[in-house]
C-alpha cells in the first residue's frame, strides 16, 4: 500500500528542475511551505532548518506534477479489475499526481451523489488527486441528458459518455447548450456506433486474419460530428485517445477553424501497430484499435506540430481472465498509468523534454479547469520526478495495478518516474531513489 506523508515543510534540494511555464531548465530547490510551491532557490538552503525537511534530489528530474486525464477505475462496479486503492497506488508509481476518472463505472457517475461519493472517497485515501468526470448522459445511454449543472457543482471536472459516442446528436447538441456557459469541457469518445464491437483495425493484418474491422473513418466522422457541435454551440471539446490520421486532420481543421477543441494521444497508439495482432494475440485488443504503421507516424507528427497537446494513459485494467482467448471475447484495454510516462518519452526521443512535460502536466490542469501544471510560488507542491537515462524493463508482475495486460511488456526504456510529490508530501519513490535517501520505498517489498 501507498504510503502518503503528511504535508510538511520540505526543501527539495539538488534536481534538475524543468518547468515549461517558468521557461525553467536548470539545478534549482523546491521549497515546499505548507502544501505550496514558497520559492525555487539558485542553490541549496542557506542554513540548516530543523522545521524543514531536506530531501536530496540529486540525479533526478522535478517536473510540475504530471496529471493523466483518462482513467478507469472500475469502482464501483467492477472491482476485480481495479479498486480505487490499487488505482491510485497505481497512478502513483506512474509518476501522475493527479488523475481524472472516467464514467463508465456501474452505476454510472451521472449524478451529483455519485460524484461527490468518489471524490470523498479519493481524498480518504489521501494519495494522488482524483478528480471526477460526470455523465453526459443518464446511464451513459447517449439519450436522456444527466443533471449535469448539479454535477459541476458537485465537483465534476468535465464531461463525457466514454465507452460510446454520445448516440443522439440532437441531445449532445442540447447538452452542450445547456452549459454553454460553464467551463467543463465535453469529452468525446469518437467511434461510430455501427462499427462498435469491431475486434480490430480495419488494415493489411485484418484482411490476412479475415477479421471484419474499424475503418479510421468510425473515429473520424463523430470527431467531426462533435467538434461541429463545439463550433455550434461555443463549448470547449476534447477528442479522447486520437489513433488515426484523419482524426488529426479534423482536429488540425476544427483549431484552424477557431473551435476550442484539444485532442489526447495514448502511449500504445504512439507506439504499437496492428502487428501486435498479427497472431491473434487476445490480449492485445484495445480501443479504439491499434491502427497501421501510417497512422502510429501521424500521431506523432500531430503531437510534434501542436495538433495533439495532451497525453493520457487510457488506463483499463481487466483482470487476466478476461484477457484471454478466444479474440472475440477478450475485454479491451491495456493497464497504462505505470508505463506511460517511459513509453511516451520514448515514442517521442527528438521531442524537446519541455514539450513532453507540458502536455503530461501544464495542457492537462488547463483541459480540466484544475489546480497545477506549473511549480511557480503559490502554486500545489505537486511535483513528478523522473529518472532519465535509467534504462528499465517493463515487468507487469510489479505493477500496483490489479490489470497486469501491457504491450510493452519487455520493453526497455530510458526514463522513469523516480519520485511523486501531491501536497509536498512524498505519495511514492522509486526503490533506487528510496534507498538512496536511506528509507523504504512506499509500496515496495521493503515497506
Amino acid at each position: 500500500m501507498i504510503g502518503f506523508e503528511s504535508a510538511q515543510n520540505r526543501d527539495f534540494v539538488g534536481a534538475r528542475v524543468i518547468d515549461p511555464t517558468l521557461d525553467l531548465d536548470a539545478i534549482r530547490t523546491i521549497a515546499v511551505r505548507k502544501g505550496v510551491v514558497a520559492a525555487l532557490l539558485d542553490g541549496p538552503p542557506p542554513a540548516p532548518d530543523a522545521h524543514v525537511e531536506r530531501i536530496d534530489c540529486a540525479g533526478m528530474v522535478l517536473c510540475p506534477g504530471f496529471i493523466d486525464p483518462h482513467v478507469h477505475l472500475r469502482e464501483p462496479g467492477d472491482t476485480h479489475k481495479e479498486t480505487l486503492r490499487t488505482a491510485l497506488a497505481a497512478a502513483a508509481a506512474g509518476g501522475f499526481t493527479a488523475i481524472a476518472a472516467m464514467p463508465n463505472t456501474r452505476p454510472a457517475l451521472d449524478d451529483p451523489g455519485r460524484i461527490r461519493q468518489l471524490t470523498a472517497d479519493a481524498a480518504r485515501r489521501g494519495s494522488v488527486r482524483c478528480y471526477v468526470i460526470g455523465a453526459v448522459t443518464i446511464g451513459r445511454n447517449g439519450a436522456e441528458i444527466a443533471p449535469l449543472r448539479s454535477m459541476a457543482a458537485a465537483g465534476a471536472v468535465a464531461f463525457s459518455d466514454d465507452g460510446f459516442a454520445t448516440a443522439s446528436l440532437k441531445a449532445l447538441y442540447n447538452a452542450a447548450r445547456l452549459i454553454a456557459d460553464l467551463p467543463q469541457p465535453f469529452l468525446s469518445h469518437c467511434e461510430d456506433p455501427s462499427f462498435a464491437g469491431s475486434l480490430m483495425n480495419e488494415g493489411i493484418v485484418s484482411g490476412k486474419l479475415g477479421v471484419p474491422g474499424q475503418p479510421s473513418i468510425a473515429e473520424a466522422s463523430i470527431a467531426a460530428r462533435d467538434l461541429l457541435v463545439a463550433q455550434a454551440t461555443g463549448k470547449a471539446w476534447h477528442l479522447c485517445h486520437v489513433s488515426a490520421a484523419q482524426t488529426a486532420d479534423v482536429l488540425r481543421w476544427a483549431r484552424a477553424s477557431g473551435i476550442h477543441a484539444t485532442g489526447e494521444v495514448t502511449p500504445h497508439h504512439l507506439q504499437c501497430s496492428d502487428e501486435l495482432l498479427a497472431a491473434f494475440d487476445a490480449r492485445m485488443r484495445v480501443n479504439p484499435p491499434l491502427r497501421g504503421a501510417d497512422d502510429v507516424a501521424a500521431m506523432r507528427r500531430a503531437v510534434a506540430d501542436g495538433t495533439i497537446t495532451i497525453f493520457a494513459s487510457d488506463h483499463a485494467p481487466h483482470a487476466d481472465v478476461e484477457k484471454e482467448p478466444p479474440f472475440s471475447h477478450a475485454c479491451a484495454g491495456f493497464s497504462g498509468m505505470e508505463t506511460a510516462v517511459g513509453a511516451t518519452f520514448d515514442a517521442l526521443a527528438t521531442l524537446p523534454c519541455d514539450r513532453i512535460i507540458a502536455n503530461f502536466s501544464f495542457n492537462v490542469a488547463k483541459l480540466l479547469g484544475v489546480a497545477g501544471g506549473s511549480l511557480a510560488p503559490g502554486m500545489p507542491a505537486d511535483i513528478t520526478g523522473l529518472y532519465f537515462n535509467r534504462p528499465w524493463v517493463v515487468d507487469p508482475k510489479s505493477f500496483r495495478s490489479l490489470g497486469r495486460v501491457t504491450p510493452f511488456e519487455g520493453r526497455t526504456f530510458a526514463v522513469r518516474p523516480a519520485m511523486t510529490v501531491v501536497g509536498g508530501a512524498v505519495a511514492w519513490k522509486a526503490d533506487d531513489a528510496a534507498r538512496r535517501l536511506g528509507i523504504a520505498a512506499p509500496g515496495s517489498r521493503h515497506s
